[in-house]
C-alpha cells in the first residue's frame, strides 16, 4: 500500500479519531490555538493600521516594523519564548509567535486598502459635510473592505498552516499527529496530518471568501 493509500486508511479509521490523542480532539486543539491568534492579531493590527490609514500619518513606518515578523522564523520566536517565564503558560508562547506572524499581512493589506481609497470621493464626502467619523465608516471602510479581506484571508491560512508547530514543545494540535508519525516512522500517519492541516486551511479560506461576498458593504448596496 502507497503512502496515499495508507494516509486515507488512516483517515477513515474511526479508532485514530476518538480519544484525547485522536485526531477530533487535536482538530479542537488547533481550531482554539489558530482561533486565538488571530483574534488576537485583528485585535492588534486592524485598529492601528485603520487609524493611521484614515489620518495619512505614520503608516510606512508601522508597516515595516511589522514586516520585520516575516523575515523572524515563527519556531525562532517559540523557541526564544521557551527559556523565558511564559514557557509555563500553556499555549501563549504559541499565540504570540503566530499573532506577530499574523499582524504583518493584516496591518499591510489595511493600511494599503484605506489610502488606495480615490481621494476624489473622500474630498466630495467632506465637501458634502460628513465628519471624520462619518467619512471613515461610510466612505472609507467599505472602499477598503476588499483590501481588509485579502489581508484577513491570507493571515487565516498561514496561522492555521502555521499552527502545527505547538507539537514541537509538546503542546496539542493536528501537528502532533505529524510528530507521531514521524517518531515511529509512520510516514502515511505523517501524510496523513499534513493532509488535515492542509485541508483546515483551504476550508478556513472558503470560509472566508463565502463571508466576504455575503457581507461586502458594495454588495449590499447594489440595486436588485
Amino acid at each position: 500500500m502507497g503512502v496515499i493509500g495508507g494516509a486515507w486508511t488512516w483517515l477513515t479509521t474511526g479508532a485514530n479519531w476518538s480519544g484525547d490523542g485522536g485526531a477530533a480532539h487535536r482538530l479542537g486543539e488547533h481550531l482554539y490555538v489558530s482561533g486565538v491568534a488571530l483574534a488576537v492579531a485583528c485585535a492588534t493590527a486592524l485598529p492601528l493600521a485603520l487609524y493611521l490609514g484614515h489620518i495619512g500619518k505614520g503608516g510606512t513606518l508601522a508597516v515595516n516594523i511589522s514586516n520585520v515578523g516575516r523575515a523572524v522564523p515563527v519556531f525562532a520566536v517559540l523557541a526564544l519564548f521557551m527559556v523565558t517565564p511564559l514557557r509555563n503558560s500553556g499555549y501563549w508562547p504559541t499565540i504570540i509567535a503566530l499573532v506577530l506572524f499574523a499582524v504583518p499581512p493584516l496591518l499591510t493589506n489595511a493600511y494599503v486598502g484605506m489610502r488606495e481609497v480615490d481621494r476624489a470621493v473622500v474630498e466630495a464626502a467632506r465637501g458634502m459635510g460628513m465628519s471624520g467619523g462619518q467619512l471613515f465608516v461610510r466612505v472609507e471602510l467599505p472602499l477598503a473592505h476588499p483590501m481588509i479581506m485579502t489581508g484577513l484571508r491570507s493571515a487565516a491560512v498561514q496561522v492555521v498552516a502555521t499552527a502545527s508547530i505547538a507539537a514541537m514543545v509538546g503542546l496539542g494540535g493536528l501537528g502532533r499527529i505529524i510528530t507521531a508519525g514521524f517518531n515511529t516512522y509512520d510516514t502515511a500517519q505523517v501524510f496523513a496530518g499534513a493532509v488535515l492541516v492542509a485541508g483546515l486551511a483551504l476550508l478556513v479560506e472558503g470560509v472566508l471568501v463565502g463571508l466576504d461576498r455575503l457581507l461586502s458593504p458594495l454588495r449590499r448596496r447594489r440595486p436588485a
